[in-house]
């Protein structure tokens, strides 16, 4: 059974790669969504307009994924964060944030092969999704180690502070704008750092490119967007009036989005915080 799996989880992997391709292709040659209108009619978030924000009550699952937290936050998932379906994480994903077709079933097949359930036919909760080193990772930009805090909804404020005042982009509206180079220099002193602090750090290339890909949604689906992260990652929630930067008609797919991961993880440059990273491990020693 397994061979039988790996098998067809191979012919899964090349059929996603080629319909994201042919989505990629479609993009260029069809015209982009009007403003206003990037989250479909009779979706949630039509027109800017969110559902009811509701921080999560106690007892409510949430993970390290603030877009996912969001959506728990405004209904879109189930509020309590509990007992979502794959096939439903799919459909809301795409409609909420203009994620490609492919990209939508690719990610929730990987979670349910992670957490070894079925795509089709179970559910999950939010917390589920953080196995450490599964999707989920040391040097986050916005949460400590799991070495350091096993529950990974829990966000560091420092981290997230940081994250947002090392912006050096501007938009036309003279608005701050986080740029690749900005998040290559954050990670780069989150790696940096991490590895010096938390004896049980680890971190694969796989996992550097996980990184990367979570660090990009920021420049993509946000724009970088200073204003709208303030709310999105310090908050868990949506702005009103907001909707999806990306405005190609089939979304963004894994093939435009892996441009900006390569750009952001080729900059990562860890050896540049050497000396934050010695002072990091000597403010944390025993006394």
């Amino acid at each position: 059974m397994g061979f039988l799996s790996s098998i067809s989880s191979l012919f899964y992997d090349v059929g996603i790669i080629s319909w994201d391709v042919l989505l990629t292709l479609l993009n260029l040659v069809n015209r982009k969504r009007r403003i206003g209108h990037v989250t479909p009619e009779g979706h949630p978030g039509y027109g800017g307009h969110w559902p009811e924000f509701r921080p999560p009550q106690e007892g409510d699952s949430r993970c390290s994924c603030p877009a996912l937290n969001a959506m728990a936050n405004h209904g879109i998932l189930s509020r309590s964060g509990r007992g979502i379906s794959f096939i439903d994480l799919n459909h809301q994903i795409r409609a909420t944030y203009n994620f490609a077709p492919s990209f939508c079933s690719y990610v929730p097949h990987y979670a349910a092969r992670m957490l070894k359930k079925s795509y089709s036919n179970d559910t999950f909760d939010l917390a589920e999704l953080d196995l450490h080193n599964g999707i989920e990772h040391d040097a986050s930009l916005f949460r400590l180690d799991a070495a350091l805090e096993p529950n990974q909804s829990v966000k560091h404020i420092p981290f997230i502070e940081e994250l947002l005042a090392a912006s050096t982009g501007k938009g036309k509206d003279g608005k701050d704008i986080l740029t690749s180079k900005d998040l290559s220099r954050i990670l780069g002193k989150r790696r940096a750092v991490a590895r010096a602090v938390n004896k049980e750090f680890s971190l694969s290339f796989f996992h550097k490119i996980f990184g990367s890909s979570n660090s990009s949604t920021l420049l993509t689906i946000f724009g970088g967007r200073v204003d709208d992260l303030r709310s999105v990652v310090l908050h868990e929630r949506l702005p009103e009036g907001w909707e999806s930067r990306i405005r190609q008609p089939y979304g963004l797919t894994l093939t435009n989005f892996n441009k900006t991961v390569l750009g952001v993880e080729f900059g990562v440059r860890e050896k540049d915080w050497a000396e934050a990273a010695q002072e990091a491990a000597r403010n944390s020693a025993p006394t």
